[in-house]
């Protein structure tokens, strides 16, 4: 595990009978292009004994509106999802997008002037939680054999800007059958960045060229990267390489896990 890092404390628990109510951003990337993510995060949340809440009128979390300079809008963005998702009385808020989960964590900060907002908004950046996060937190141990062959990139908004560095790894070695193979640097960014790699092509594609090449040294079948970004970003360039290797989110091991 990196350096200085450890795993999060157990969550406070429920009252007795009563299961968690976690509240799903579905997200925009996420949803479109990998709406099946989004399912297998609901099944696993199921399996873990929560109940999986919609929130009427959320909207895009602001992340991609704050990379390209849109600072008044995606300010709006989260003063509608402070007031949607506190609406619908969450206990807790689970992102599966790494991007959107540094973005809503920050909600409190990027509204601190805000009269109408400030507590509000720091009262739901204090329930947002990366799934691998929630899932380590209520100890979710998956049953089921997975028998694949792994390796994991760490997404930059999930590493470097929320700090969550062990969980996504710990739970993957949970699954039994999974045989995950350690990634050289693999805290490096794949040169994604956000919108970083579409503005700056020359630039994320050399990043990224350097990321294919640590990815091939590992032989693994699969690379499991949970954000919608890194996984366009690593899956583009494994497919015009012709790589046989493919791009995954952790979260759908997991569903896999729970299927058997």
């Amino acid at each position: 595990y990196p350096e200085g890092s450890s795993l999060p404390e157990p969550a406070a628990a429920p009252a007795p009978g009563r299961r968690p109510r976690v509240a799903l951003l579905r997200g925009c990337v996420q949803d479109a292009l990998f709406a099946h993510v989004n399912r297998a995060t609901r099944e696993v949340l199921e399996a873990a004994g929560c109940d999986v809440i919609d929130v009427p009128g959320k909207q895009c979390c602001g992340a991609l509106h704050a990379h390209s300079g849109e600072l008044d809008h995606a300010l709006h963005l989260a003063r509608a999802n402070t007031d949607a998702f506190l609406a619908a009385e969450p206990d807790i808020i689970v992102v599966n997008a790494a991007g959107c989960g540094a973005m809503m964590k920050e909600y409190g900060e990027q509204l601190a002037r805000d009269p109408s907002h400030s507590t509000k908004a720091h009262d739901l950046a204090a329930k947002v939680r990366d799934i691998s996060e929630y899932l380590m937190e209520i100890d979710f141990r998956p049953t089921g054999t997975v028998n694949m062959r792994v390796t994991y990139d760490a997404p930059c908004h999930l590493q470097h800007a929320q700090r969550v560095t062990v969980a996504p790894i710990a739970l993957l070695e949970r699954v039994p059958g999974l045989e995950l193979i350690a990634l050289e640097r693999a805290d490096e960014c794949c040169g994604g960045a956000g919108i970083y790699g579409i503005t700056h092509p020359d630039i994320g594609g050399r990043i990224l060229n350097d990321k294919l090449d640590a990815i091939a040294t590992t032989g693994a079948d699969v690379v499991l990267t949970p954000n919608p970004g890194c996984m366009m970003q690593i899956g583009g360039g494994l497919a015009l390489r012709g790589a046989t290797a493919r791009v995954m989110h952790p979260i759908e091991i997991l569903a896999r896990s729970v299927r058997k």
